[in-house]
């Protein structure tokens, strides 16, 4: 009785799946932000499920764009997508924009308010916007926007803008999961410029100095000539590509068209000269080695008996004098011990 129960349930969570899936392809707002939620779930039964739904949606769209947008705090990287999202819709694209919020180390919250910051776009039926918790992830995105972007991509919008919480060292994983990165910066110099220009210059495709408008119009300028004359010292990542500095005011709409121009000609280019595809590729590489590493995390943390030792040594740690290099070893040795047992 119990195998027959179990056998009714698999066979139902996949006609649920499919189901979801035919539903996320049909454009369904609801199902898309259901299939979302499932991958952001912490939950093993949700992993599974979505898991299966992400193989069931297929591949991903080749004629997408994936577009990472991300600039010190302040910058207005939610009015700059608003403002660009806008250019974009005239041209008959569907847009989808998934804005990773910060969340606080403390109380683990998020804010989640990239909504009621794009007003004009939340209320266009050709825009999708998801906010989600960065949780402890430190690359700058939540650990489920890779997956977030398949689904959005299966539901066909096809031009996806990746909004992080910010610019820093950690600031890398959305460049590892999009096809051009775009920095956005405030106009200004000195120190806060030195400390953040080598970072910029080796990732971003596309430079943008944003709020280029009344007093700062000038500043601006020079900011733009810095980064200008900062780039000729650099060696071109992308062949045959030279990072354009852009001055713009999100407020006032002025360089957005220079903006969404130079991301049509850098996707142009690399298609034409298969960059794209070996980009994704690599990317997908990268993704295998973090889902692998993140999988041993969790089954580390969801060890009961590990955890118990754990909790055991941290407080025997410091009374006993012991070493915590050498602990950690017998801990790790002790979890891969477990985990060829179970093969």
């Amino acid at each position: 009785m119990i195998k027959l129960f179990l056998n009714l349930r698999i066979e139902l969570e996949a006609s649920e799946i499919i189901d979801l899936a035919y539903r996320i392809k049909s454009g369904d707002r609801k199902a898309i932000a259901q299939a979302i939620t499932l991958m952001e779930s912490i939950k093993a039964d949700d992993r599974v499920i979505a898991e299966a739904l992400l193989e069931q949606l297929g591949t991903a769209n080749e004629s997408s764009i994936r577009i990472g947008i991300s600039g010190t705090p302040g910058v207005g990287k939610s009015t700059f997508i608003e403002a660009l999202g806008q250019l974009i819709l005239k041209e008959g694209n569907q847009l989808a924009i998934l804005a990773v919020d910060p969340t606080s180390s403390i109380r683990g919250g998020s804010i989640l308010a990239d909504k009621t910051r794009m007003t004009s776009l939340s209320r266009d039926e050709n825009v999708f916007i998801r906010p989600s918790p960065s949780g402890n992830n430190l690359g700058g995105v939540n650990r489920s926007t890779r997956e977030s972007i398949a689904i959005v991509e299966a539901a066909g919008f096809n031009v996806t803008l990746v909004e992080t919480v910010g610019v820093g060292q950690s600031e890398t994983e959305v460049f590892e999961m999009t096809d051009i990165f775009i920095v956005l910066l405030n106009p200004g110099g000195g120190d806060e410029l030195q400390g953040i220009k080598r970072g910029i210059t080796e990732l971003s495709d596309i430079i943008v100095v944003n709020k280029s408008d009344g007093d700062l119009e000038s500043l601006s300028r020079n900011t733009v000539l810095d980064y200008k004359n900062a780039l000729k010292l650099m060696k071109p990542r992308i062949k045959d590509w030279l990072v354009p500095v852009i001055a713009c005011s999100a407020l006032e709409k002025k360089g957005l068209e220079k903006c969404w121009e130079s991301i049509q000609n850098l996707r142009e280019l690399l298609l034409t000269s298969r960059q794209l595809e070996s980009n994704r590729n690599k990317q997908k590489e990268k993704w295998l080695i973090k889902e692998t590493r993140q999988g041993l995390l969790d089954a580390l943390d969801e060890d009961e008996d590990i955890q118990n030792k754990l909790k055991t040594m941290q407080e025997k740690i410091s009374v006993e004098n012991r070493s915590v290099k050498s602990e950690a070893k017998n801990i790790i040795a002790n979890f891969l011990s477990k985990l060829r047992k179970n093969k």
